[in-house]
């Protein structure tokens, strides 16, 4: 079956889908994206990442290209027509088309929207199959990382460097204070050498993952406690556990960093426990689909 897609106002087969060469999302990354899972044919955290794809188009002062009801209503018609049940569905909006020129268009033009899904394998059940290795890197992004802009060049390159590394994700930091931030396309949490579940806190640094967002709800809904404080490199490497939190990773262990072992490099308890959590919240989680 082809895959349709949602184009500027028509649902249109993929392999016809086209944008204007003067797009500015094409000819300067001029745009904000959102990745939702899909899960049982119900988008998981959809309200939180609707929040974060408005504040994100506010940040570059970049109106929703329509309301917040015709944006699910789309989002919800793409996935009908793909029928696709579990998946991720991508949805980006940028300033539109215009004569190429750095500063916004002397008219405004209006934004363009494009939103996709495709299938992916059913949600993980095997927390030991799903753990996975890291490595390292200096964080080379721009200084405004809470915004999910579609410049993702230094992402790309680190997300290909730990491939080639054998790894599936790059954990990044700060090369001047040595302090981590986050992965190249996830957040980063460590179970430090007490037992303290830790994770950075929010600024201009990271991105305020959806996910992350969910998972401490969880954690607080649970009783379970945590710290939003900064962690080095050498904290990290002293750490009994750690895990990434995505879209696309829920919880992630990670059993091995720059090829040494986490711990004893086996997903630790309460990594185990916090994919239970999550696993439920994924499964149950109705009130972020309202």
């Amino acid at each position: 079956m082809s895959r349709i897609a949602y184009v500027n106002g028509r649902y249109l087969d993929q392999r016809e889908a086209a944008v204007n060469i003067e797009d500015r999302g094409y000819q300067f990354g001029d745009g904000i994206y959102e990745v939702v899972h899909l899960h049982a044919g119900r988008f998981v955290d959809e309200v939180r990442h609707l929040d974060r794809l408005e504040r994100s188009l506010a940040e570059i002062r970049l109106p929703m290209p329509m309301s917040r009801a015709a944006l699910r209503h789309v989002l919800a018609e793409v996935g009908r027509r793909n029928r696709v049940t579990e998946g991720l569905l991508y949805m980006q909006v940028t300033r539109g088309v215009a004569r190429r020129d750095h500063a916004f268009p002397a008219q405004p033009v209006p934004p363009a929207l494009v939103v996709t899904v495709k299938r992916i394998a059913a949600y993980p059940t095997d927390v030991d199959r799903w753990a996975a290795d890291c490595i390292t890197l200096p964080d080379l992004r721009w200084a405004r990382r809470d915004i999910k802009s579609t410049n993702l060049l230094p992402n790309c390159l680190a997300r290909q460097a730990a491939r080639e590394q054998g790894a599936i994700e790059a954990i990044l930091y700060d090369e001047a204070t040595g302090l981590v931030t986050e992965g190249a396309a996830t957040s980063f949490w460590i179970v430090d050498e007490h037992g303290v579940i830790r994770t950075r806190h929010l600024d201009q640094k990271i991105l305020p993952g959806c996910t992350r967002a969910a998972l401490l709800a969880e954690l607080a809904g649970a009783g379970i406690g945590w710290e939003e404080r900064d962690f080095s490199l050498e904290d990290m490497r002293r750490a009994r556990e750690a895990f990434l939190t995505s879209a696309t990773s829920f919880v992630k262990p990670v059993t091995r960093i720059d090829g040494t072992p986490v711990g004893d490099g086996r997903v630790g308890p309460v990594v185990r426990r916090l994919f239970e959590i999550f696993t439920r919240h994924v499964k149950g989680d109705l009130h972020n689909a309202a």
